[in-house]
């Protein structure tokens, strides 16, 4: 099947997200890419739901390369397209630009309404690498405050980042969480280490719009999709941060971010830190709810009291290089700053020195 070329923007986000999977260790993901944003695909539901796309295609907004190749991905972990798995790691040694667009041209012709459905549901890479930058933040929210904890996640996912305690991290020398558990974090760590302070967790949950139930095989398969498909030991992390999360599950509430903000808001917890935090998930709400949604936390982060503080622990990208941003905002003093430099994949950390909480 012939592919017909995206316009500029769309093929731009593709050469992006090629560059961005290269120098993010997948240059299988990279080819899928760099192949796509040069020859385009097939005449499709597909095609037309990208080329028709209503917002920010490239990775800064609706990541719509990371979303065909999760599909795509998704149709080989299931083993529904024999032709696309015969090219799929572990046996993509070789494989040419041609022979890969001819493999996934006649997925899209054979499974267009399955790629076109998921191309409207957004990325959820929940990756548990992200959770050592996480729990360094809370940790030193701890250390300042000295009060449990009451944690509120947006875009969840499967709620794997909110086991982060649960994993066992070394940072700059140092263990953090569960020693003993079956995931084991050491990211490159540049900076000083987190405090040594006591995390209490009083209460924990998180919100997604397409919440995953780790309990089904195929919601399981779906959440592996997202992984790119030559990153071996990222599929075998999440298998096995699946196995722990299925083991002890979380609540995570499909809903709305908004709706669950203001609920979340709602209620002051005197003698408690209300933390707020997301990984790589704000960047998908339209920008009318990223501004409604600031309002909202800004308004209650005016309630906010010393005995009752609010914090927003954020990693999200921000136009800025190496990785994304890590920021953490605070009231009832109305501080913000950027904590650290974070890896998307949670490689590294480079956290700022010198750190005044």
């Amino acid at each position: 099947m012939t592919g017909k070329p995206f316009p500029p923007l769309l093929t731009a986000a593709f050469e992006k997200q090629e560059a961005a999977c290269r120098n993010l260790g997948s240059p299988f993901t990279s080819l899928i890419c760099g192949t796509v944003a040069r020859i385009g695909l097939p005449v499709s539901k597909t095609r037309a739901t990208m080329v028709n796309w209503d917002g920010d295609p490239s990775s800064a907004g609706d990541a719509l390369p990371i979303r065909l190749c999760g599909a795509l991905h998704e149709l080989v972990l299931t083993g529904s397209d024999r032709h696309l798995s015969r090219l799929y790691p572990p046996n993509h040694e070789g494989v040419t630009s041609q022979t890969l667009h001819a493999a996934i041209s006649s997925a899209v012709h054979h499974h267009d309404d399955f790629l076109a459905e998921r191309l409207l549901r957004a990325p959820q890479t929940n990756e548990v690498r992200r959770s050592t930058a996480l729990i360094a933040g809370l940790l030193h929210i701890a250390d300042r405050t000295g009060m449990p904890l009451h944690l509120s996640e947006i875009g969840a996912s499967a709620g794997l980042n909110l086991h982060f305690d649960r994993f066992a991290h070394r940072i700059a020398g140092h263990p953090y969480g569960k020693s003993t558990s079956s995931i084991q974090l050491e990211p490159d760590w540049q900076g000083p280490p987190p405090p040594l302070a006591k995390l209490v967790i009083a209460d924990r949950a998180g919100c997604d719009l397409s919440p995953f139930d780790l309990s089904r095989k195929q919601e399981q398969t779906r959440l592996l999709s997202y992984v790119w498909a030559d990153q071996h030991e990222r599929l075998e992390r999440l298998r096995t941060a699946i196995a722990l999360a299925a083991s002890r599950p979380v609540r995570i509430d499909r809903s709305d971010a908004l709706d669950w903000l203001k609920t979340r808001l709602q209620t002051a917890h005197e003698g408690h830190a209300r933390v707020l935090f997301h990984t790589i998930a704000w960047q998908y709400l339209p920008e009318a709810a990223k501004k409604e949604g600031r309002d909202m936390i800004e308004q209650a982060g005016a309630r906010a009291t010393r005995d009752a503080p609010l914090f927003l622990l954020a990693m999200e990208p921000d136009g800025k290089s190496p990785g994304a941003g890590l920021r953490l905002d605070a009231w009832p003093d109305a501080t913000s700053k950027e904590l650290a430099r974070v890896d998307f994949h949670g490689r590294w950390v480079h956290w700022n020195k010198d750190q005044d909480m």
